[in-house]
């Protein structure tokens, strides 16, 4: 997980943030982001919040607003990695837990300290239980994890867009495709 205006940044020490999409196959895109960015890439996400909404979500904005967003991402220079996983799985809850595997596999490589989920009260107990016992596979016991809704951490909006527009397919992946740094297939 890097960042493509300074690789080096985000290598190691980053704060990952978490999303999903289940359009298609099972999608939980995460991107990495330096203590030393997070400012700027919360003011980045906070000034493209039009007066009236709580949050960015590529699920309700307008054609024109998602390129806005997808474009305003790119010239920041935020790069995504997918964690994918298809119909080998029997179910969504199967499909996330190996994706959050090889998250955690990443994140213990890479030497992140924090891991923000978007809150979903449906998984977020059964993400805790997976985490406290990957974090110890992995190695990586020391990681910070935790759910946060998305109208409370802007930073979920990257990955939320850049999910979107990859499940989406078509003209809205090509335009995602210089965000995604790899895509892991599970």
């Amino acid at each position: 997980m890097t960042n493509r205006t300074d690789p080096s940044s985000e290598l190691h020490h980053g704060q990952v943030y978490v999303d999903e999409s289940k359009s298609g196959a099972y999608l939980l895109v995460a991107v990495a982001i330096s203590p030393t960015r997070l400012a700027t890439a919360r003011k980045t996400v906070r000034s493209l919040v039009l007066p009236g909404q709580r949050r960015l979500h590529m699920k309700t904005e307008s054609d024109v607003r998602r390129r806005q967003i997808l474009s305003t991402f790119d010239h920041a220079g935020f790069t995504v990695r997918i964690y994918r996983a298809d119909t080998n799985f029997k179910n969504d809850i199967m499909r996330r837990r190996a994706c959050l595997d090889a998250l955690v596999a990443d994140i213990a490589r890479c030497g992140h300290t924090r891991l923000c989920l978007e809150s979903d009260e449906s998984m977020d107990a059964r993400d805790r239980r997976a985490l406290a016992l990957l974090t110890r596979t992995h190695g990586c016991q020391d990681l910070v994890y935790f759910h946060e809704r998305a109208a409370a951490e802007p930073l979920v909006a990257i990955p939320d867009a850049i999910g979107w527009a990859w499940a989406r397919g078509g003209g809205w992946r090509q335009r995602a495709i210089p965000l995604v740094e790899a895509v892991i297939d599970l």
